[in-house]
């Protein structure tokens, strides 16, 4: 098992007063972060996969995409836009040795219709979501397909649905994760969500019911983590936290109050959380 922290907690991009932030969620004891990548400036990736290579962290990265370049959009040029903006993400991603891209990038984050997906919208993402996938496997990054509640996107609200889409996607580079925080809105039965997803599964979002401390809410933990070792899962557990460190992301992500003591104390908390479920579970 991998432990991972979301840099999304701090900033929405890479810089160096970063660095203290880095060297500490080392020092904790994680194995990697999960990098924000809202542009395609690859030089820039480049140099802090050398940084980062150089702190002993792995990582993976997150991306969305909005109205701008939706890839279900019924004007062919917006979703050709959605597909060349993730693909440069790609390309950024590989740069940054960064193995995994997830996130809401098969459709509009924040943006709706008044109604779910029509059969032409989820073709449409479907096919923007192979173009995409294509691309990964050029440059060897897999894609981890995110579904997100009902209240932030309306095309994949379930991870049966995230699943279904992406075997109707049918790339070996496209799959799916799993998130604790849209699972607890969404998901009637938790083990068979995860279970719908399991030979899909690529990766794990640890983000509690307010998106503070993992362990300090109302999450099921003890069904989340029971079966995530009953399917065998041994990939990253990446904490996903928000705070008001981003006013850009407030709009998404409803945090208008602090929910925890520090950014340090969430990191440090959640760390040893997840490590003591994993000794429980995985033994």
């Amino acid at each position: 098992m991998k432990f991972g922290m979301n840099l999304l907690l701090w900033t929405g991009d890479l810089h160096d007063g970063m660095l203290p932030v880095l060297e500490s969620l080392k020092a904790m004891g994680y194995d990697g972060v999960e990098l924000p990548i809202f542009d395609d400036d690859v030089q820039k990736y480049d140099a802090w996969g050398r940084r980062l290579d150089d702190l002993g962290l792995q990582r993976t990265a997150v991306t969305v995409r909005g109205v701008e370049d939706n890839p279900i959009s019924p004007e062919a040029e917006v979703r050709a836009a959605g597909v060349a903006k993730t693909c440069r993400v790609l390309d950024c991603c590989a740069a940054a040795g960064a193995e995994l891209l997830v996130g809401p990038y098969h459709s509009a984050l924040g943006h709706f219709s008044g109604q779910g997906p029509t059969e032409d919208e989820w073709n449409w993402g479907v096919e923007s979501m192979r173009q995409v996938a294509e691309h990964a496997g050029q440059v060897g990054v897999t894609l981890g397909v995110e579904c997100l509640n009902r209240f932030e996107c309306y095309l994949l609200n379930t991870h049966a649905e995230a699943t279904r889409f992406a075997r109707q996607v049918d790339h070996p580079r496209c799959r799916v994760m799993y998130d604790t925080f849209h699972s607890h809105i969404e998901e009637k039965n938790i083990p068979a969500a995860i279970r719908d997803c399991g030979d899909l599964l690529c990766h794990v979002h640890i983000s509690e019911n307010d998106r503070s401390t993992p362990g300090k809410g109302n999450v099921r933990w003890n069904r989340n983590f029971k079966t995530l070792s009953e399917v065998e899962y041994d990939g990253w557990l990446m904490i996903e936290a928000f705070g008001l460190a981003l006013p850009e992301l407030a709009a998404a992500t409803k945090i208008w109050r602090r929910m925890f003591d520090s950014e340090e104390q969430l990191a440090r908390d959640g760390l040893a959380f997840m490590k003591k479920q994993v000794d429980k579970h995985w033994g």
